[in-house]
């Protein structure tokens, strides 16, 4: 029989498509994803059976609008990207999932007669497989075993959603084992979420499952969180010229689980006073009606937060707007809006704990002044805050004179330079 790696090399020119619609055209990027598959492929191969393995690819999320508004039952629009995690994957028949991953030395090995959330795998791969494994059960799917390799590009820490990605991956490969691709999207992106929240044991929204699942630019409504609106949003990003970047400034995240925590317990202790449970079901008048009310009981920045949360959604709904009609640079006044909302209202760029440690607020003066020098481009802060990452949109010409600059005030390889993936997570035939 002959092998899967065999097949990929006599057959590149009806490979080439698929990975192209990944990863983008340049030839560079094209044998560098096909060397990685085949690597995987003969790593497989190696440690598993000869049987064809399939193909799979999960994608990371930026988030472009909607800073901190999920939790409040707001709007977000976020977007996959070309940095993935992938597997090769065969079913077998010992009910057992055993996944070498890359990163790791071990395998993840979990039996699927021993699901329940266990302590000792908060925080682990392991934790995810038992988790998503678990609620298929749970909600009456095929369930069975399989062997797996996995590699990541998508590194943990960078803000990019790394445990989405591999959330949506698992939930992808059983789907298409077991379960003829009759999942849809969103029911793979909550049995993720439910993973990472009960078995992972980290609070989560659904944004970044939802954002990896589906692919492509897309606008989601939390209004109803247990049934969010999701909008695919068309827009041609790669002819606009532009880079999506991130800017990693470093930060102790261990510390900031208060901080995280702070922006929905206030935005909540304001709608609370007004007699409602989350922001979205008050109005900016309802605020400032009450405002002298809501200041000697909550405070002045739970106030702001607020106010942050009713333009923040009005701003998606622009982007997704100027987006529909064609009006890139509309849509790039409205990140740095949104930026400027979150540094000044929000308030989410640096922690309280240690205000000589400004990273992110560093990192977004210099920006400024770079988009200020070129009359172009957009930044803001990217995901939770108070530490970590920055996002950019950068016409290509100039991203390396911005890297230069970026990488001698903050570390090598501090930045990471995205394009829009259209497609979310995937089963490659």
């Amino acid at each position: 029989m002959m092998c899967a790696l065999e097949k990929i090399r006599m057959d590149t020119s009806s490979f080439k498509p698929l990975l192209s619609s990944l990863y983008g055209i340049e030839e560079k990027i094209f044998a560098q994803q096909m060397a990685r598959y085949q690597r995987l492929i003969r790593e497989f191969q190696h440690l598993f059976s000869p049987a064809i393995p399939h193909l799979f690819s999960a994608p990371g999320r930026t988030e472009i609008g909607g800073n901190h508004t999920d939790h409040n039952h707001g709007k977000v629009l976020a977007a996959s990207i070309n940095l993935d995690t992938i597997a090769v994957a065969a079913p077998v028949s010992d009910n057992r999932i055993t996944i070498y991953s890359a990163a790791y030395p071990q395998p993840f090995i979990v039996t699927l007669n021993g699901l329940e959330p266990r302590t000792s795998d908060y925080r682990t791969t392991t934790a995810l497989i038992r988790g998503i494994a678990s609620k298929f059960q749970q909600l009456g799917f095929r369930l069975g075993g399989f062997n797996a390799c996995i590699s990541s590009e998508v590194m943990a820490g960078s803000g990019l959603s790394s445990s989405a990605a591999i959330e949506i991956l698992l939930g992808t490969i059983l789907n298409a084992l077991y379960n003829e691709n009759a999942i849809n999207l969103e029911t793979l992106a909550a049995i993720g979420q439910y993973a990472e929240n009960v078995y992972f044991n980290k609070p989560c929204g659904l944004m970044d499952q939802i954002a990896c699942a589906v692919g492509g630019i897309v606008a989601i409504d939390f209004e109803n969180p247990q049934q969010p609106r999701v909008e695919k949003i068309e827009f041609d990003f790669a002819s606009q010229n532009y880079s999506v970047l991130v800017v990693n400034t470093g930060g102790n995240h261990a510390d900031l689980t208060d901080d995280y925590a702070s922006v929905p317990r206030e935005m909540k202790a304001v709608a609370a006073q007004l007699g409602r449970q989350v922001c979205r079901q008050i109005t900016r008048e309802d605020v400032l009606q009450n405002i002298h009310h809501l200041r000697t009981t909550v405070g002045d920045r739970a106030v702001l937060r607020a106010l942050h949360f009713f333009d923040e959604n009005e701003r998606v709904d622009r982007q997704v707007a100027a987006l529909r009609a064609g009006d890139f640079n509309a849509f790039l006044r409205e990140v740095n809006a949104s930026g400027n909302s979150s540094c000044r209202w929000l308030q989410n760029c640096f922690t309280t704990k240690n205000v000589a440690e400004q990273g992110v607020t560093l990192a977004l003066a210099l920006t400024e002044n770079f988009l200020t020098s070129i009359g172009e481009g957009a930044c803001r802060v990217h995901g939770g805050g108070f530490a970590g990452t920055i996002q950019a949109f950068l016409p290509k010409r100039c991203v390396d004179e911005y890297t230069e600059l970026m990488e001698s005030v903050f570390k090598p390889g501090c930045v990471q330079v995205l394009s829009i993936r259209a497609v979310g997570t995937i089963q490659l035939q």
